[in-house]
């Protein structure tokens, strides 16, 4: 199977009908242009591990759009170290009307993002080379964001540190993981209260909604934790 052959779209149409998403061909055809400009730079610097049409399919793209019922059109969203672009470019694609913030702390990492930005014709997206950890000062004293998301940081309580500075009034986190039990969640909903520096710059309550979901196709078990206040 290559990627962008019929083969491959009819996994990412059925693999969204079983998360269940309606996408249309140009959408579809625009992840296609996106992964094959992923696997040509990959080969230049280290952009992604998975090399395998269905894979990608699966693991980026299908992966990517997951969160997309839950983020209402017309807002801002943030992707803290977006990578080769995910989630924040196929969310993107899928709502348009998104203004998107790609943030990665490798400078060739970004210029991959504004490249597929251009072949892709995406309006209302930038691509920012600055860590995570750095957002601060200049680069946040104008901006805030309705929804902060990330694949790529492993602490949620370091991911929650980082965000609610940068979270606008009644905004709200993601944080894609994988498998996750309600044990885990409850123990670091726990952790952020204790933590002074969060509550310093946040609201005092937090809610966190747990959704599970299974990849199409693989079946590998994964989580979408969503942080409000309340």
């Amino acid at each position: 199977m290559q990627i962008g052959s019929r083969k491959w779209k009819n996994v990412i149409y059925d693999g969204a009908k079983d998360l269940e998403i309606q996408i249309d061909q140009e959408k579809i055809d625009q992840f296609g242009i996106h992964a094959v400009e992923l696997l040509k730079w990959t080969r230049k610097i280290n952009l992604t591990a998975i090399c395998d049409p269905l894979e990608i399919a699966v693991k980026h793209f299908l992966d990517s759009i997951a969160p997309a019922p839950i983020i209402p059109p017309d807002i801002s969203l943030l992707d803290m170290g977006s990578g080769g672009g995910f989630p924040g470019i196929p969310l993107k694609i899928m709502i348009p009307s998104l203004s998107v913030t790609l943030i990665d702390a490798s400078r060739k990492k970004v210029n991959f993002l504004k490249h597929v930005i251009r072949m892709l014709g995406l309006d209302n997206i930038e691509a920012c080379h600055v860590r995570a950890e750095a957002l601060s000062g200049d680069f946040i004293s104008n901006n805030t964001y309705d929804v902060i998301i990330s694949r790529a940081l492993s602490s949620m309580v370091n991911f929650v540190q980082i965000s609610l500075p940068l979270l606008s009034k009644d905004g709200f986190i993601i944080a894609m993981k994988g498998k996750m039990s309600v044990k885990k969640i409850e123990s670091t909903l726990s952790l952020i209260k204790k933590r002074s520096d969060i509550q310093k710059n946040s609201i005092s309550n937090f809610n966190i909604i747990l959704k599970k979901y299974r990849l199409p196709y693989l079946k590998s078990e994964r989580s979408i934790v969503i942080l409000k206040s309340v």
